[in-house]
C-alpha cells in the first residue's frame, strides 16, 4: 500500500510540472504571434485573436449569403421543408443568428417537399427568394423553381407571398436558380435543368426575365458537362450557378460532378457584359475546375459570394462533406480568395480545417478560451491530439455528473456569441448533446452532429453575459462529443 501511494504521488507531481509546462507552452505559442494578446485570469488564461477556424455552420448545405445595405449579412440554407432565413453582424457567427421560417410546405400542390437551395436576393426595393421542389409524392422528376415575395424593406417584418412557379415554355425539370442583375438593368434566370423528362444531365440555362418572378424569353443553353471532370459519375452534373462581375467579366461559377462524391468541385464559366448573354458562343468554359478536394475538405461545392464588413475582402461561403465519403452529409465554410489577372475568381485550395484563419476585414477579435484550461471534476481531462486547437482536447466527458467548467470574463455586459470548437464520434452515427448552464441560470442544449472523432465543428449560440465573470458549465447530455475551444466576442 505505501508503495501504490508513493507511485500515486509521483504521478501527481509528474502530471503537475507536465501541466505546468504546457501551460507555459501554450502562453508562449500565442506570444510569439504579434496578432494575439494574452491575458491572465487566475489559472484560466485567455487569447484575444484575429482568427477563426473554418466551419461557420456544423450542418448544412446549398449555402447563400447576402450582405444589405443595412449592415446585416442574410443567409439562407437547405431545411429541405421550408424556406428559413438568419441573419447576422458576421458571415462567420451565421449559425448563432436570429431567424425566421418565411415560408412552410403546404403540404399539396407542385411544391411540398424536398425544398432545395433557397436564394435571398434583393431586387427593385423587394425581397425575393427563390428555391426548388418537388410534389408531394417526392418524385425528383417533379423538381420545379419557385419564387416568393417581400415588399418590406426589412425581410425579417412583413409576410413573403406566394408568386408562382418561375419557368420557361419548356416546364421541364429545374432547379439552383439564380439571378443575374446586369449593369444594364436586365434581369436573367440562370438555373440546372434536363434537356428531356429523363435525368441523364443537367444542363446551364440563361432566359431574360420581365420582372423578378416572370421569364420572358426561351431558355438558352449555357453549359454541359463535358470534361472528364465533370462526367466521372452518372448522372452528369453542372449545377448550382453563382455570378460575379468584375471589370466587365461576368464568372459563373458552378458545381459539378456528383454531389454524393468527394469528387465535387467548382468549374468557371465567362462572358463580356458587353456581350449578347442569350447566345451560348458568348460563354466560355474553362477546361479545369478551379476549386476541388484538397487538405482536408471534401466534396466542396455549391458556394455563393460575399464581402468582408468592411468591403475590402472577398469571401466564398460553400459546403462541403462533413468527411470523406459522407455524400450528402454536408457543413458550411468560408475563406478568403483573390482575383486573377483577367478578373476571374482565384479560389485557391480549401483551407486545412485545423488551421486558423484570419477573420474577415472589419471583424471584431474575439476571445479564446482553450478546453485544456477549464476546469474539470468526474471524468473529463485534457488529452494531446494534433488536431486541437493547441495540441489538447478536452475528452471523457462521459458521466452524467462529469463538469467541464469555463470561467469567461467580459469587459461589458450584453450579447454575445460563443463557439463551441466540438466534436462527436459516437457510435452508429449518433447525434450528441452537451448541457449548457451559464451563471447557474437554465440549462441550454448544445447540439453536436456527428463528423467523427478529431473532426472538428463548430455548436454557435447567443447568449447575454454580465460585465466581469461568467461561469460555463458544459455537462454530459446525449451520447458523447468532446471540448477543444470557446470563442467568445461581442453580439454587434
Amino acid at each position: 500500500m505505501k508503495k501504490l501511494n508513493i507511485l500515486s504521488w509521483i504521478f501527481c507531481i509528474v502530471f503537475l510540472r507536465a501541466h505546468a509546462f504546457y501551460t507555459e507552452e501554450i502562453k508562449q505559442f500565442y506570444e510569439n504571434d504579434t496578432n494575439v494578446q494574452v491575458i491572465e485570469f487566475k489559472s484560466q488564461p485567455v487569447f484575444n485573436v484575429d482568427t477563426f477556424f473554418n466551419v461557420i455552420a456544423q450542418d448544412g448545405a446549398d449555402p447563400w449569403v447576402y450582405k444589405h445595405t443595412d449592415g446585416w449579412y442574410y443567409s439562407t440554407k437547405t431545411t429541405g421543408g421550408d424556406v428559413r432565413i438568419w441573419r447576422s453582424r458576421t458571415f462567420t457567427s451565421m449559425d448563432a443568428g436570429e431567424s425566421r421560417i418565411v415560408w412552410r410546405s403546404p403540404n399539396s400542390g407542385p411544391a411540398c417537399r424536398a425544398v432545395w437551395a433557397p436564394e435571398l436576393h434583393f431586387i427593385q426595393s423587394s425581397w425575393y427568394i427563390y428555391f426548388a421542389a418537388t410534389t408531394c409524392d417526392d418524385k425528383n422528376e417533379n423538381h420545379r423553381m419557385f419564387v416568393i415575395q417581400n415588399t418590406n424593406a426589412d425581410p425579417f417584418t412583413g409576410t413573403f407571398i406566394w408568386r408562382e412557379q418561375i419557368t420557361d415554355a419548356t416546364n421541364k425539370w429545374a432547379i439552383d436558380g439564380t439571378v443575374l442583375q446586369h449593369p444594364s438593368g436586365q434581369l436573367y434566370f440562370i438555373w440546372s435543368g434536363w434537356e428531356g423528362d429523363v435525368n441523364q444531365r443537367q444542363i446551364l440555362y440563361i432566359a431574360q426575365m420581365s420582372n423578378p418572378w416572370t421569364i420572358s424569353s426561351t431558355r438558352v443553353e449555357i453549359a454541359r458537362p463535358t470534361y472528364n471532370w465533370e462526367t466521372n459519375h452518372f448522372p452528369y452534373i453542372n449545377e448550382g450557378p453563382q455570378v460575379t462581375i468584375r471589370n466587365g467579366i461576368i464568372s459563373l461559377v458552378y458545381s459539378a460532378s456528383g454531389s454524393w462524391t468527394n469528387d465535387y468541385c467548382l468549374g468557371l464559366i465567362t462572358a463580356s457584359t458587353n456581350s449578347n448573354l442569350m447566345i451560348a458562343s458568348s460563354w466560355k468554359k474553362h477546361s479545369n475546375p478551379i476549386f476541388r478536394s484538397g487538405n482536408s475538405i471534401f466534396g466542396p461545392g455549391h458556394q455563393s459570394f460575399t464581402k468582408s464588413r468592411d468591403d475590402r475582402e472577398d469571401w466564398i461561403i460553400y459546403h462541403s462533406a462533413r468527411y470523406t465519403g459522407s455524400g450528402w452529409t454536408r457543413q458550411v465554410r468560408a475563406q478568403q480568395f483573390t482575383w486573377n489577372m483577367d478578373s476571374t475568381p482565384n479560389l485557391g485550395s480549401p483551407v486545412n480545417p485545423n488551421i486558423p484563419i484570419r477573420l474577415p476585414s472589419g471583424d471584431q477579435k474575439r476571445d479564446r478560451y482553450e478546453a485544456e484550461h477549464a476546469r474539470h471534476f468526474n471524468g473529463p481531462y485534457p488529452h494531446p491530439h494534433s488536431s486541437a486547437s493547441n495540441g489538447f482536447k478536452m475528452g471523457y466527458i462521459d458521466y452524467a455528473d462529469s463538469i467541464v467548467e469555463f470561467t469567461i470574463q467580459c469587459s461589458q455586459a450584453g450579447t454575445y456569441v460563443i463557439v463551441i470548437r466540438n466534436a462527436n464520434g459516437s457510435a452508429g452515427n449518433a447525434f450528441a448533446t452537451h448541457l449548457l448552464t451559464i451563471n447557474s441560470g437554465n440549462q441550454i442544449e448544445i447540439p453536436i452532429v456527428n463528423s467523427g472523432w478529431d473532426m472538428w465543428g463548430a455548436s454557435m449560440i447567443r447568449a447575454n453575459l454580465n460585465q466581469g465573470a461568467n461561469t460555463l458549465t458544459f455537462k454530459k447530455g446525449l451520447n458523447y462529443a468532446e471540448i477543444d475551444a470557446l470563442d467568445v466576442f461581442l453580439d454587434e
